[in-house]
């Protein structure tokens, strides 16, 4: 409707919109909000008796099975991503290495062996 608007309007008179517009692209094309392109296909094959369950929960949550299945598999993706990158330690461990930290330990021989190979290795040959 504010395309038609900006049609019959003089050109110093458009108006300048702003803001987010859900049901319009860049190129004025109507799209539906969240609507993303599929460009890939994934296939698996799952016993009948499995097939029952995933259709099951699929309802439930008034998803198809396949939307279902998308975002089971996402959910596990980004659980096994982030229990990879993300480092839980106790407490204890916790303050163990905070005292490291804050009080850090004289260097011992092996820390120094390794400073000396690391300057003559990598330091010097730049």
């Amino acid at each position: 409707m504010l395309a038609r608007l900006q049609n019959y309007l003089e050109p110093d008179d458009a108006l300048d919109l702003y803001g987010y517009f859900p049901y319009k692209s860049a190129s004025g094309v109507t799209i539906m909000p969240n609507q993303q392109t599929r460009t890939a296909r994934l296939e698996a094959r799952i016993s009948p008796d499995m097939l029952d369950v995933v259709k099951r929960a699929a309802e439930i949550q008034g998803r198809s099975v396949s939307d279902f299945v998308v975002a089971a598999a996402q959910e596990a993706a980004q659980r096994t991503i982030e229990n990879t990158t993300i480092m839980r330690i106790s407490i204890e461990d916790q303050r163990a290495m905070m005292e490291a930290i804050l009080n850090p330990p004289e260097p011992n021989e092996a820390l120094r062996k390794a400073a000396d190979a690391h300057k003559r290795l990598v330091v010097e040959t730049r």
